[in-house]
């Protein structure tokens, strides 16, 4: 696959969904969202944990920044989507770890992931709340006892790419940080319905739901100003 570098993180570009999601499995990868707010705000820490991985075009700025590089056909695989594809291909023959969100979300989601796909291999599961090493140390070997092929952590940015950094050293398989995606598949939060995907303004119906986001959403300017400049 292609890649570029905006604003220094590594951005790979392909070409569909299958094909990310072929790659990642096969060479076990760790898979990272890249959206315009991630680019923006790049340190040397949060590009060099993007670089040694594989970041994906999660968000329309990054396809933008991606085709001012020259890249072409690129697309936007929203995380939140990306994930139930894996588990729509994979979910016969593959096995699943599920990390991350309030134990209530969380217990939801997998209800739901039973119900919508019958015979699902989830070999465990637990909440993102880790308080202690302790705590750590024992989601590790709970992982590395079940050996699952697909690990997906829902706990945020930079704290899931930590963790998932972490537990890919002592077992080897494929993961994906989700963020918030928990919260939109158990039902808790309302995702922009398919017009506004379809159209590139997710943002926008989030920021009218959540007005309190027009701080975060300013920054999104500053991208797209520095963008039309080639300064990315």
């Amino acid at each position: 696959m292609k890649s570029s570098l905006l604003n220094g993180v590594k951005t790979y570009a392909p070409q569909s969904r299958d094909d990310l999601m072929n790659y990642a499995m096969k060479h076990h990868k760790i898979m990272i969202a890249v959206n315009a707010e991630k680019i923006l705000h790049a340190t040397d820490e949060s590009r060099h944990i993007i670089n040694r991985n594989l970041g994906y075009p999660d968000g329309v700025g990054a396809v933008w920044a991606l085709r001012k590089k020259g890249v072409k056909n690129v697309i936007k695989i929203p995380g939140c989507e990306l994930w139930l594809e894996i588990i729509k291909q994979y979910y016969k023959s593959k096995t699943f770890y599920l990390i991350g969100g309030r134990q209530v979300v969380l217990e939801k989601t997998v209800l739901n992931l039973k119900r919508d796909y019958p015979g699902i291999k989830i070999l465990n599961y637990r909440n993102g709340y880790i308080k202690s090493e302790e705590e750590e140390l024992t989601l590790i070997e709970d992982v590395k006892t079940h050996k699952p092929d697909v690990v997906f952590i829902a706990m945020g940015s930079p704290k899931q790419e930590y963790l998932m950094e972490i537990l890919h050293q002592k077992h080897k398989a494929t993961y994906q940080g989700l963020g918030g995606s928990f919260d939109v598949y158990s039902g808790k939060v309302l995702r922009a319905p398919n017009w506004w995907v379809k159209n590139n303004l997710e943002w926008a119906f989030r920021l009218l739901k959540e007005p309190s986001r027009i701080k975060r959403q300013i920054h999104l300017i500053r991208f797209i100003i520095l963008l039309y400049f080639k300064m990315y």
